[in-house]
């Protein structure tokens, strides 16, 4: 009912909440809508210098003349697009707001729009339907500023846009792009009852890292979708919200699936305390590997020695690559952080030549990195001497948790003889100093 309201008040006025920019203000162009709409996919041919005349298609009565217009210029791509893909956010169309929003990230991550949702929009009549993949994982580098309006626009969208897709698609693109002032805006749309926005918004939140933002989830922590809850649940425990560590507990010990359980538990191992001891001891030996693992790193992030032996002697008989990558790094936050044939670090490390299990020691490695200067040291010394993948990886480590002495490893790495290890320490020494300047 609360939504209805505000579009029965516009409906009386005769007005609309996206119309298209001025379109009140001006006539109706020359042409039938058919000649309209080719001489906009015409235009898109011409490059930049086309922009300013395929802008004042955007505001055509016409729904085909517009979309045309607004795949030109996604198609231009270059920096002369943004302000009309911005107003094309405002568009009272769902597609057209779909293919605004991947067009804007598409300029700060190229190729995107051959991923995105516009990769898989359907229409039929006024209905848009699209299919959202689950890889979250794109990201800009930091080193890429994004303009603040574009982060405005995403904002707006994801708080209020014409449909729940255009919703969510905006919801990732701000995560996509670290938009941290629309962190309002998806606090907002956790307000939604749609699962694919609240998911999204979640992740963003995610990619945003900031701490600020976490008390706003945690009514999410109970959401009877698994899918969602699940994202509260690894969101409050990245976003580091002790607060809420009694919550968390709630939600382990009433989750109604394993998923639910293991995220519950990671969560809580992300910022153990001594009060949930009794918790980590409970699952240390569970039949689960998700949850030994989980187990594993609480005990390692608490930094108690008298835990060590346990830990080591679970090192040496655990079967499973997944808990055994979660006790060394255990054991690497106690302080077992010497490189040997078989120790905890050199483990890690190790694995980061496997496709399997690089994004999980990655992770490890990186905390580490950034809690312990001598594991930092350690990394920068086997950088050189690694194989291809150990030094693409720890290349992105440093870049991520390194300081001004790690700027000679990179500059060394950005020499490499393998294109790609070259390539990736180019873009790490420019993560590196915009991060730390």
């Amino acid at each position: 009912m609360r939504y209805l309201l505000p579009l029965f008040c516009l409906l009386l006025s005769g007005g609309s909440a996206y119309a298209p920019q001025d379109q009140d203000a001006q006539e109706q162009p020359p042409g039938d809508p058919k000649e309209r709409a080719r001489a906009a996919k015409e235009l898109g041919k011409k490059g930049s210098g086309a922009i300013p005349q395929l802008q004042t298609y955007l505001s055509d009565p016409d729904l085909e003349v517009r979309l045309e217009a607004v795949k030109a210029i996604v198609a231009i791509g270059t920096r002369h697009s943004i302000d009309p893909l911005i107003q094309a956010t405002r568009d009272n169309d769902a597609e057209i707001q779909i293919r605004a929003t991947d067009g804007l990230v598409n300029f700060y991550l190229p190729g995107y729009v051959e991923t995105g949702l516009t990769a898989s929009l359907k229409r039929a009549g006024n209905v848009v339907k699209s299919k959202f993949t689950d890889t979250t994982d794109q990201v800009i580098d930091p080193y890429v500023e994004v303009r603040p309006d574009v982060i405005a626009a995403l904002g707006a969208l994801a708080r209020g846009g014409v449909s729940m897709e255009s919703r969510a698609n905006a919801a990732r693109a701000i995560g996509i792009l670290r938009g941290k002032a629309a962190i309002p805006d998806l606090l907002a749309a956790l307000r939604s009852k749609d699962d694919a926005v609240l998911f999204e918004s979640l992740i963003a939140l995610q990619k945003i890292h900031d701490p600020s933002a976490a008390q706003g989830i945690t009514f999410l922590l109970r959401d009877p979708k698994e899918k969602v809850q699940i994202a509260a649940l690894e969101t409050t425990g990245m976003l580091l919200n002790r607060e809420a560590l009694p919550d968390l507990v709630k939600a382990l010990d009433q989750a109604r699936s394993v998923k639910v359980r293991r995220a519950a538990l990671t969560a809580i191992a992300m910022m153990p305390d001594e009060s949930v001891r009794p918790v980590l001891k409970r699952y240390f030996d569970d039949r689960d590997d998700g949850l030994r693992a989980a187990a594993a790193e609480g005990y390692g992030r608490l930094k108690n020695p008298a835990d060590l032996p346990a830990l080591e002697q679970a090192f040496n008989d655990e079967r499973s690559t997944n808990v055994r990558l979660s006790l060394a790094f255990a054991l690497a936050c106690l302080g077992k952080t010497e490189l040997s044939q078989f120790s905890p670090l050199q483990y890690l490390i190790d694995k980061l030549n496997s496709r399997a299990y690089r994004g999980v020691c990655e992770t490890f490695l990186a905390e580490l990195s950034r809690e312990s200067v001598p594991v930092r040291r350690t990394l920068e010394m086997a950088a050189p001497k690694g194989t291809k993948d150990e030094k693409i990886y720890i290349a992105r480590i440093l870049a991520r948790t390194g300081d001004k002495d790690s700027i000679p490893v990179l500059e060394t790495l950005q020499k490499d003889i393998e294109p790609e290890v070259a390539q990736e320490g180019v873009r790490a020494l420019r993560n590196l100093r915009a991060r730390i300047q």
